[in-house]
């Protein structure tokens, strides 16, 4: 058992590496894929508990696929909650029924029910993620998704193997626990107990010496690390000691290689690097591997840092026991919990590839601006309510004012079946209610109480939209990962301080800006993105720290049918799960 978890990630690297000596099918290729959602007794930091897993497994199995398969993954439900399942990143043409956010493209599967997601991996190559999308169930439901090239990378190096690298985070407790106490109570969240890397918390934590992630590598080989963060609730730093990582794809997007001791990645990113074998270790042969978090928020917050180790199998001669006292070892690398500077000047250096094969078609027009703050907010505590967040009242979020409430029906089948719109309407604000000093006001005294419902942007199919997502300093200035459904986008412009709509778009970057579909919107700044919608059906934009989509930073856009059957939905598969 030992040995499995300590080299859970070479199993994973060693399905990737069949998946892509698989032939090159057809476009017609179907990949079939049988997900068990189940309960499993595991142990961690001295702790046995019910953990919530996908086939047994923490983290859930990987999916490898070719660019243009057909995919389907049966999702059998076989605990009493509801659950739902999300492919990160994965555009879903024309399938939203296939996106899998609770209540937003689905209803959620029911206890003892199953569900085949289908849909088809067009025109997209790399390293993406999947997730619960349910509750906080993403906690310890979540793995890789990786699509391989039908052509050679676009970089030279030969590539000996590829590792998955999965962050995440470990309860002692119940993660939905944490949740229904902070919505009932209205405080900050309780905040996780260790990071983890590929399910492993490693040496610095309690009972964990034997839970600790260990990747073999031979000296002078060149490596590819596809590095996702999937913890709940974090920004991480992640660096190896003494090893220089070049970034080569962001979310599933080639990018211009570029150097770097460590990398920035938020909730929900993911970060392909190479990483060759070229130190010379000691007598241990083992270089440490570390991850810890980025901090921009006043909550409370895990502050350790999980570790593993690159282990040299040419040298040295360590036989598998951590070689020192974990707490002597030097985090080579590993920037500070708050260097923004890093954070920024890493982000900056991420442009897409934008070569004739790999062109950048970001619009150079747009139809549409909106601008949304993204805030958190203190909201006044009801009558005959005792609330436990700051000064008496509760903690919420919001995006202009709106906090997002997931209706009882899902909205793409409201919509679709046009029923009588009571469950959402088409009116979010495309400007903030009021103008003000949106970072550098009081966090406190400017603190408005948001409204509460379910408002969101329509626009024609084709529209080029520019989001402009602008912090505030409402309870903090604070890093928010925004993610949108269905779509990547272009980061076109970003900043700190307040968007200048007169000023701010003539710096833009309309050449070679990063293709995502995960923005960290700067700690009291913004960030602009350009979306061409081309994709018919209702998708969710969300911060991917869990708390703050549950607190409501959260909207959604529907891109309506364009022309004729390829520029529409298609309609919901006869297995859809009902309310």
């Amino acid at each position: 058992m030992e040995g499995v978890r300590k080299h859970y990630g070479i199993l994973l690297a060693l399905l990737a590496i069949i998946a892509a000596a698989l032939p090159c099918c057809s476009s017609q290729t179907t990949r079939r894929f049988q997900f068990n959602v189940e309960w499993k007794q595991v142990t961690r930091l001295c702790t046995t508990k019910q953990l919530l897993m996908v086939n047994g497994q923490y983290p859930g199995p990987a999916i490898a696929v070719h660019e243009g398969d057909s995919v389907e993954i049966n999702v059998k439900n076989r605990i009493a909650q509801n659950t739902t399942l999300h492919w990160h990143g994965v555009r879903q043409l024309r399938t939203g029924w296939a996106d899998g956010p609770a209540y937003v493209t689905q209803c959620p599967i029911r206890g003892g029910q199953s569900y085949t997601y289908k849909f088809t991996v067009t025109g997209q190559r790399g390293t993406l993620l999947w997730h619960a999308h349910y509750a906080w169930q993403r906690a310890s439901v979540y793995g890789a998704f990786i699509i391989y090239p039908r052509i050679p990378y676009p970089f030279p190096h030969p590539i000996q193997a590829e590792i998955p690298i999965i962050f995440g985070e470990w309860w002692n407790g119940d993660p939905d626990e944490v949740e229904n106490r902070m919505m009932l109570t209205g405080a900050g969240p309780d905040s996780s107990n260790a990071y983890t890397i590929n399910g492993l918390p490693g040496p610095l934590y309690p009972c964990s010496n034997q839970d600790t992630f260990i990747q073999t590598v031979e000296y002078g080989k060149t490596y590819m690390l596809r590095i996702i963060n999937a913890a709940l609730a974090d920004e991480l730093f992640f660096a190896i000691a003494k090893h220089t990582l070049t970034v080569v794809e962001v979310d599933a997007v080639y990018t211009k290689p570029f150097s770097t001791t460590s990398i920035m990645i938020a909730p929900g990113q993911t970060t392909t690097v190479l990483m060759t074998a070229n130190q010379v270790p000691d007598f241990t042969g083992m270089f440490v591997m570390a991850a810890r978090p980025y901090l921009t928020s006043v909550f409370p917050f895990n502050n350790s840092t999980t570790i593993g180790f690159l282990s040299y199998n040419n040298a040295g001669t360590w036989k598998g026991k951590s070689p020192v006292d974990p707490s002597s070892l030097k985090l080579h690398n590993l920037p500070a919990m708050e260097d923004t500077a890093f954070a920024t000047k890493f982000s900056d250096k991420i442009k897409s590839l934008a070569s004739p094969q790999y062109p950048c078609n970001v619009p150079k027009t747009i139809d549409k601006r909106v601008i949304t703050t993204i805030s958190l907010n203190i909201q006044d505590c009801p009558e005959n309510k005792t609330c436990l967040g700051y000064e008496g009242k509760s903690f919420f979020a919001s995006m202009n004012n709106q906090s997002f409430v997931r209706p009882s029906i899902s909205i793409l089948e409201s919509y679709y079946k046009n029923l009588t719109p009571s469950s959402f309407s088409s009116d979010f604000p495309e400007k903030p209610p009021n103008n003000f000093d949106y970072t550098g006001g009081d966090p406190l005294t400017q603190n408005m109480n948001t409204k509460f419902g379910t408002k969101l942007i329509v626009v024609p199919y084709g529209t080029n939209i520019e989001i402009v997502l602008q912090d505030t300093s409402f309870v903090n200035l604070e890093n928010h990962p925004i993610h949108v459904h269905g779509h990547n986008f272009f980061i076109v412009g970003s900043g700190f301080g307040n968007f200048n709509e007169a000023e701010d778009p003539t710096r833009y970057n309309l050449v070679d800006p990063p293709e995502r579909n995960t923005v960290a919107v700067p700690s009291g700044g913004w960030a602009a993105i350009r979306i061409k919608a081309d994709n018919p059906g209702v998708w969710f934009i969300h911060c991917h720290l869990e708390q703050h989509t549950s607190w409501g930073l959260a909207t959604g856009f529907i891109v309506q049918n364009g022309q004729g059957p390829s520029q529409s939905m298609l309609p919901p598969p006869q297995d859809l799960p009902s309310c």
